[in-house]
């Protein structure tokens, strides 16, 4: 299952970068958003807040701290555009929509399974992730609900 995340996320970058077609849609002026404000802090996060002091767990703890914010670049980025094409709304909804149903397999695997440990740092990192798709998900369906194209507030 690693190979085919490892996969699709090369062809992701891949279509983004290269792809005659795709690669048009970039618009260097709207995209200012600093990535180092988040990766620095994630880091900074993991090193003080982890389940213990590997290299590996700290690595990992990295991960999903980076994972729960690195939606915010592209969330800035439809802000200032303001007007979103449905293939782009309909890929950060399912984004978020795959984060809330993740949220919801941890609920069940807690009340079902016996094995009652608390796994704190990817519990709050993904509640963190979906609350930041909140705001998304309410003008995504209100822009169904008017069959209209996705258009974000100034």
């Amino acid at each position: 299952m690693k190979l085919v995340f490892l996969g699709t996320s090369i062809a992701i970058v891949w279509y983004m970068r290269y792809h005659k077609v795709v690669k048009q849609t970039y618009n260097k002026q709207e995209d200012t958003f600093r990535h180092y404000f988040l990766v620095l802090p994630c880091f900074v996060l993991a090193l003080l807040i982890h389940h213990s002091s590997s290299v590996t767990e700290i690595l990992w703890t990295f991960s999903i701290y980076l994972e729960a914010v690195a939606i915010l670049p592209q969330l800035v980025l439809l802000q200032r555009s303001r007007i979103i094409d449905n293939l782009t709304g309909n890929y950060v909804f399912l984004l978020g929509a795959y984060r809330a149903l993740y949220i919801l397999n941890w609920a069940y695997r807690f009340l079902v399974e016996d094995n009652h440990r608390y796994h704190w740092i990817p519990w709050i990192s993904g509640l963190v992730q979906t609350a930041l798709y909140a705001d998304f998900f309410y003008y995504y369906f209100k822009s169904w609900k008017n069959r209209e194209k996705l258009q974000l507030p100034a």
